[in-house]
């Protein structure tokens, strides 16, 4: 969770692992079995170029790579198969020595060595299943992992922040470019063609924990654990876009790029672009950490949500309080407004989220839900009649807003989910992780796919948001987690929904 007024590297910091054993020694074996018949300084890209292949060099280079994992699984699998049929033979020959020793002198001989022989069968069995399993299991990983390299493709890496990042938006005006809010009290935009980092926001004096795009003016608004929340405009000119580097290609340098020292980034820093460090209006009637923020259909109101358990509406124009929305008992997590429509919806610790409705400007109705059993990290609209919430309690729950009364559909998963997001065109719902996964689903819980995770891409740490982009006939999905880097995919629709 965010902190009030300060950084959290701190926490966010993780001691790094070594590799185990047993997957070093298995690597080294295949590297000595692959160059024993090679000449000295000879590559493998040397011997790609040798064979006569229309695959791209890059392809090839990565299926090199998948087959090698593959290589390398199955020979500890092969290995750990071995054993478990010398511990076969041994349990047999120890069982059939037993039978024997009874068999001279014992009435009961038959009765035993059936038992014995019976015990011996399930044992045989269970290691089989276990095997078979096991062979089963490695398969799958391998086949979800090159699916899902087919359908999401990485776009760009945009790192410069110096602690992790809460969320992130995309502008919804030209230019069409990423924003980030991090943990390092600042706020930048980037541009999503080259990763280059356009503009920095530094007015607030804690963590900026969200951060949301007017509807049609170039004007930004930032929740942050400094108790305010902050409106301020910005101007920023796209760079020329250069040739995409070929991110497939293998790479020796596999360092994780959460052990770098702290302050040091990659490409242009922070320091080096333009910096706004005034609002053009300031919201501060909370009296405690400004978790999220939304702007209303239309843009003249802003939404924000607080720990002090109170969600408040202002006018974005003479910044002044127009209502406190109160009822939750416990700190809230997030709000989100309706894309059309003057709808709120603010989510809890208390594990519950709450829809406030402002159609009628005489009054406003509230509906509480309590569908989850844990603290209620997310809740967003879609473009239809939907809201989808997201928990720590493991599950995402779809609702429609005609009958809130049950989810219309569940998913569980194996991880706290935080804040998620849902694609306006092709409603898929993207769910990032506190395991560090990415994991997509559409409206009826059925899970299409997984967004690549190695030491290569992905990310090394809690994954913490996502937004969608469906312009210019493509569709991308950007992430941010607390490795301090943002991260952007280009998702293959049509590939996603022929492996539905």
């Amino acid at each position: 969770m965010p902190v009030e007024g300060g950084s959290s590297s701190g926490s966010a910091s993780a001691a790094r692992h070594p590799k185990q054993k047993r997957k070093a020694h298995s690597l080294s074996i295949r590297r000595t079995n692959s160059t024993e018949e090679r000449p000295a300084g000879f590559q493998r890209g040397d011997m790609l170029e040798g064979q006569d292949s229309k695959l791209p060099l890059s392809l090839r280079h990565n299926l090199l790579d998948l087959f090698g994992q593959i290589e390398r699984e199955f020979e500890n699998l092969y290995i750990e198969n071995i054993e478990l049929r010398r511990e076969i033979d041994s349990l047999n020959e120890r069982l059939t020595g037993d039978g024997q020793t009874v068999e001279g002198g014992d009435p009961t001989k038959g009765a035993l060595k059936t038992k014995a022989s019976h015990s011996t069968s399930q044992l045989s069995q269970k290691l089989k299943t276990t095997y078979k399993a096991s062979t089963s299991k490695i398969v799958s990983s391998f086949k979800a992992t090159a699916g899902s390299r087919a359908v999401c493709q990485l776009l760009k890496e945009y790192m410069g922040h110096r602690d992790g990042i809460w969320d992130l938006s995309i502008t919804r005006t030209v230019p069409v470019v990423l924003g980030t809010a991090s943990a390092d009290h600042s706020a930048l935009l980037w541009s999503i063609e080259t990763g280059k980092c356009l503009l920095r926001y530094a007015g607030h004096a804690g963590s900026v924990n969200s951060i949301k795009f007017h509807p049609t003016e170039q004007m930004a608004l930032t929740a942050s654990g400094d108790q305010t929340a902050h409106i301020w405009r910005y101007m920023v000119q796209l760079p020329v876009p250069q040739p995409t580097p070929d991110v497939s290609a293998p790479c020796d340098d596999d360092q994780d790029s959460s052990d770098r020292e702290e302050g040091e980034v990659d490409g242009e820093g922070p320091c080096e672009v333009p910096t706004v460090r005034v609002a053009t209006a300031t919201l501060k009637s909370h009296q405690g950490v400004v978790i999220a923020a939304d702007w209303l259909v239309g843009g003249r109101q802003v939404v924000t949500a607080s720990w002090d358990r109170a969600a408040n509406l202002y006018e974005v124009e003479t910044s002044e309080l127009v209502h406190a929305l109160t009822g939750h008992d416990q700190e809230l997590t997030h709000c989100c407004t309706h894309p059309t429509q003057r709808l709120v919806v603010t989510s809890s610790r208390d594990t519950t989220f709450r829809l406030w409705d402002f159609r009628d400007p005489s009054i406003h109705s509230v509906n509480v839900f309590q569908g989850h059993t844990d603290t209620v990290t997310s809740a967003v609209f879609t473009v239809g009649d939907n809201v989808v919430s997201g928990s720590d309690d493991r599950t995402v729950k779809v609702w429609d807003l005609k009958n809130m009364r049950s989810p219309i559909a569940t998913i569980r998963t194996d991880s706290a989910v935080n804040r998620i997001s849902v694609s306006a065109n092709q409603r898929i719902i993207a769910l990032p992780h506190d395991n560090r996964q990415v994991r997509l689903f559409d409206m009826s819980g059925v899970r299409l796919a997984r967004l690549p995770r190695s030491n290569r891409m992905g990310h090394r740490r809690m994954v913490c948001c996502t937004a969608w982009n469906e312009e210019n006939q493509s569709c991308n999905l950007f992430t941010c987690g607390f490795d301090r880097q943002a991260i952007g995919w280009n998702i293959n629709i049509p590939a996603l929904l022929q492996e539905k």
